[in-house]
């Protein structure tokens, strides 16, 4: 469950994780709160793991890779149904330290 978004864009969303080959059930969700932990973390330990990695990645998963799977997300929705989960990203994004990089440039 992600908090804030309308039910019609969960609704999508639980749809495009059983319809598309690069996602499972629950996908996006558990991207949502891998970013989340790893923008709550201290600036100082973001900007290590941007630099370094973080060894727990391999078992925990990438918050990098999770932020990159939500810009696919997204840009697969609906224009309506993209714009809560858009706003959910945005407040997360704000608070990560390190620039993000690009997000291939699909705005909506």
């Amino acid at each position: 469950m992600i908090d804030g978004l309308s039910s019609r864009a969960l609704s999508e969303i639980a749809h495009l994780e059983r319809t598309r080959s690069y996602l499972r059930p629950g996908d996006v969700a558990a991207a949502v709160r891998l970013w989340k932990d790893h923008v709550r973390l201290c600036e100082r330990q973001q900007w290590h793991d941007h630099e370094w990695g973080n060894v727990h990645w391999y078992c925990c998963g990438d918050p990098l890779e999770a932020r990159t799977l939500l810009g696919t997300v997204t840009r697969a929705m609906s224009p309506r149904g993209a714009r809560g989960l858009r706003t959910v990203i945005t407040r997360l994004d704000s608070a990560y330290g390190p620039p993000l990089p690009p997000d291939d440039g699909a705005a909506g």
